[in-house]
């Protein structure tokens, strides 16, 4: 069998970072882990290609060479997905899906020929056995959580690990909380169910094996779910292999704020290796807080939380959100003087949206509010439900918020204010300088130095940091090509007109100030 893995293109997004990509000469931020762990359990026999179509193009030939092509693919990739599919079936290779996109809209792919849903673990085994029966059904599901401690280590050969700025590794699946906007539950469970530390080491080898050393991303939606296992079991172990190794990598990953409040775990992911930790911020507002039921959030300074964290050696980059029924009309400005109050240089702001299958899906559902499926780009302008907030009062506030922040000025002072809080771990021998880093300092100064609005305030910045913080160097023009990357998201969103919401949807009594 000649199995063919697609991974579709993402498109122009916050996190894609394609315009910083370009200047250190990487095509991709991360790996399709799904697809290169899948690729783990098919049978050894089979013949095996992975194309990632954010890296190279996929070509009619790559199509015709598989007996079947495997798509994995998140919503946000759903355009690209589809026209892949298409052309598949225009020249006869069947097609087998699975992933986010397809466990939470399969019922929009019935031209795809198998659905393999839901975790892989449980659904692929019983496709493969029945594909070898030649009785291949249409749709695989189930609600079973599997014991991660049987997944494979991912096929990495299969992928050039030169295209990526990280790579990336799985510990944990599922959530203890139960935020009414998010779908991490609904895919993966709210207990967290988590790998050994033997898997751990394994997978941290795999990838230093095939001669990665620079950054890894933990995939976990919150890595902190079962601390006392970190602090015990995985940490110490990891510790110990990067001693050993000579310290290869660094690692980022999520978690949620009260990892603030837990400073041996800090100290512990700080000599682990941890540079960087993303936070579902969302809001500064309690009263919105309080209606997703973000309660990890709720009843604490999270500027003073956020402070804490960078402290210890970890830049925190924040997820906010506005669109919640809560927001007050100052809920604008209370964002921008939040974000720089606090330091988060990377602060991805998005318009509230309802994936299928959340509490907050089902509750606009229930108030006749919903108007279509997400995009899932929360940064796109595009909003799935009606608003409490007038529709154009909110999505004019939600660029300026954008222009805003992501603006030189604003954003070279969040970066000097993190500056101020952030005490970096003295861990040994992660500053090997590469042909690529000089590259793409070069490059950057031509790019932020010349070419670019904001030049001005860029070389004050950049001498600023070289006198007084020359340790910090290396990070502050990594900070700064990542501006570069956001400033074009945020203008490019920013032109996006104000589109009229449908007048067909009966509106609640309760939201007459639309």
């Amino acid at each position: 069998m000649r199995i063919l893995l697609v991974y579709p293109q993402y498109p122009d997004t916050f996190w894609s970072f394609k315009h910083a990509l370009k200047l250190v000469s990487k095509k991709a931020s991360h790996p399709p882990l799904g697809l290169l762990t899948v690729a783990a359990m098919l049978p050894d026999e089979w013949e095996k290609k992975l194309v990632d179509m954010n890296v190279t193009a996929l070509k009619d030939r790559d199509i015709e060479w598989a007996d079947y092509v495997f798509i994995s693919a998140m919503v946000v990739q759903r355009d690209s997905a589809k026209e892949t599919i298409a052309r598949c079936h225009r020249l006869n290779t069947r097609v087998v899906a699975g992933g986010p996109l397809f466990t939470s809209e399969y019922d929009e792919f019935d031209e795809v020929d198998h659905l393999v849903l839901d975790e892989g673990e449980c659904t692929l085994p019983p496709f493969l056995e029945d594909l070898e029966k030649g009785q291949a059904q249409h749709i695989y599901t189930s609600s079973e959580r599997p014991d991660v401690t049987k997944t494979p280590i991912p096929q990495w050969s299969l992928i050039n690990m030169n295209k990526y700025s990280a790579m990336s590794i799985q510990y944990s699946r599922g959530c203890p909380y139960d935020c009414e906007f998010c779908n991490v539950v609904i895919l993966n469970g709210h207990r967290p169910r988590t790998k050994t530390k033997e898997q751990m080491l394994a997978e941290i080898e795999a990838i230093y094996e095939q001669g990665w050393r620079e950054s890894v991303f933990i995939v976990d939606d919150n890595f902190i779910g079962n601390k006392k296992k970190l602090k015990t079991e995985i940490l110490p172990a990891i510790i110990q292999w990067l001693k050993q190794k000579k310290y290869p990598f660094t690692f980022f990953t999520e978690v949620s704020i009260n990892l603030a409040d837990d400073e041996q775990l800090m100290r512990l992911m700080a000599e682990a290796g941890f540079d960087r930790v993303f936070v579902g911020i969302e809001t500064p507002n309690e009263d919105s807080l309080v209606e997703c039921n973000k309660f990890a959030n709720k009843g604490r300074d999270l500027v003073a939380s956020v402070k804490k964290i960078q402290s210890f050696g970890m830049e925190v980059q924040g997820g906010f959100i506005v669109g919640f029924d809560s927001d007050p009309l100052s809920i604008f400005r209370n964002q921008i003087n939040f974000i720089q109050n606090s330091g988060i240089v990377t602060a991805m702001v998005g318009l509230l949206n309802a994936p299928r299958g959340t509490r907050l899906y089902q509750r606009l559902s229930r108030e006749n509010r919903l108007l279509k499926d997400i995009t899932g780009d929360n940064t796109d302008c595009s909003m799935n439900f009606i608003p409490r907030m007038n529709y154009e009062t909110l999505i004019e506030g939600y660029k300026h918020i954008l222009t805003t922040i992501y603006a030189p000025k604003q954003y070279y002072e969040r970066i000097t204010t993190f500056m101020k809080e952030y005490r970096p771990h003295k861990v040994h021998g992660m500053s090997k300088l590469r042909f690529y880093h000089i590259n793409g300092l070069v490059r950057s100064m031509w790019v932020l130095g010349v070419m670019e609005n904001g030049r001005i305030r860029y070389w004050r910045f950049f001498i600023s940091t070289l006198l007084k913080r020359p340790k910090l160097f290396p990070l502050s023009i990594s900070l700064s090509v990542y501006g570069l990357h956001f400033r074009r998201v945020a203008k490019k969103f920013s032109k996006t007109p104000v589109l009229q919401l449908p007048t067909a949807i009966q509106v609640p009594s309760n939201l007459t100030d639309i």
